[in-house]
């Protein structure tokens, strides 16, 4: 099965350039992909409206395979969290976070990140490779299935389990451009499963010329790993700002707008005590989003071991938040989902081969960030 193509990283036309190759007509492309998206299919001889000749044809040349399950915890508040072999020793990490109003999946790009943002467990384990197109989409391919997303009583009522993607998860997608492209335009076809481009985010730690090939590309909702309101604070907590810096950043956003699906960028923040959380970095903020339609996303830090990090008290999220709402910024406070299954936000670990040595940078990294924001205060 080894030179057999995984069909869940072909998009619209790569499924009909796939069909034309091997004899077919164009429909046959979208057949497919309701098959194997909607129905979450993965058994070519179950696909019963497609000619006994292809199904062959597809049994012999192709598959529908997901990552194998490590692992599969539940929440007690209901959040549920795979973790996936992605081979070679690594694996990456997929959450689901039921609410009332919607169900969001939080998707990873790559096995690690090289960001290495002090804050992020993913990030201290260092780079191990990116995902394939087909290893993202199969995070959502299989989560639909696990949460009955393939009923069909379900799709006659137009519901469906998973309403929102955030590609949150482990890995900087903008870093694995190609790959989450091509997975966005799987998720928004109708054929497949035809999410609102307003209910799909794309995060990233800021890596500006792909923010401007996003906005042309596939705008989907943007959001930006803030997290400093200076460039000093930020090159320490967000390494990627000492190759764009907040300036060149601010314009990105501005620019992303003129295409973007909503009319404001989400700034996250995570609050650390001491370090970004003061009164005056809440007023360096303001100045700093001024002239971009934002909303910001506080978040309360969630320790893991070897951060020398410490979450910022309640009562200190709160008057940071104040502030900021008075300013007239949409503001809130993310609540901590998940924590018991470490599948709350910057918790995503999954299991990589620290191949950069980035755990050894990220030990001693702490002492010097404690000076900045004793300074900032």
């Amino acid at each position: 099965m080894n030179d057999t193509v995984n069909l869940l990283g072909l998009d619209a036309d790569g499924l009909a350039r796939l069909c034309a190759d091997w004899g077919q007509k164009p429909f046959r492309a979208r057949q497919l992909m309701r098959w194997i998206h909607q129905r979450g299919e993965h058994d070519f001889a179950a696909m019963t409206d497609l000619a006994k000749d292809f199904r062959a044809i597809l049994a012999q040349r192709a598959s529908v395979s997901a990552p194998p399950v490590l692992a599969d915890p539940a929440s007690a508040d209901g959040t549920r969290k795979w973790l996936l072999d992605v081979g070679g020793g690594n694996a990456v990490e997929t959450v689901f976070i039921p609410e009332a109003d919607r169900g969001t999946l939080c998707v990873s790009t790559q096995a690690g990140c090289a960001v290495n943002c002090l804050f992020c467990s993913t990030g201290k384990q260092g780079f191990a490779r990116n995902l394939q197109a087909h290893e993202i989409v199969a995070q959502l391919w299989h989560a639909n299935r696990a949460l009955g997303g393939g009923d069909p009583a379900l799709r006659a009522r137009g519901e469906r389990p998973v309403s929102n993607v955030v590609f949150m998860g482990m890995g900087e997608p903008l870093q694995n451009y190609a790959a989450t492209l091509a997975a966005l335009r799987i998720m928004l076809d109708d054929d497949a499963y035809g999410l609102s481009r307003r209910r799909v985010t794309v995060s990233t730690s800021g890596v500006v010329p792909m923010i401007d090939r996003l906005r042309e590309d596939c705008p989907v909702a943007l959001a930006v790993s803030l997290h400093a309101p200076d460039d000093a604070l930020r090159d320490e907590l967000v390494p990627i700002n000492r190759k764009y810096p907040l300036a060149e950043l601010m314009a990105a956003c501005r620019r992303y707008l003129e295409r973007a699906p909503r009319d404001f960028v989400t700034f996250e923040y995570v609050m650390l005590d001491g370090v970004n959380d003061s009164d005056r970095h809440a007023q360096r903020l303001v100045d700093l989003v001024r002239d971009v339609p934002c909303k910001f996303n506080l978040i309360p830090f969630n320790p893991f071991a070897g951060s020398g990090l410490r979450r910022s008290p309640a009562e200190r999220v709160r008057q940071f938040a104040q502030r900021l709402a008075q300013a007239g910024i949409v503001t809130t406070t993310r609540r901590t989902r998940g924590d018991d299954i470490d599948a709350a936000c910057g918790q995503l670990a999954g299991e990589v081969r620290d191949r950069t040595r980035l755990s050894e940078r990220v030990a001693r990294a702490p002492r010097a960030l404690a000076g900045a924001g004793a300074e900032a205060r």
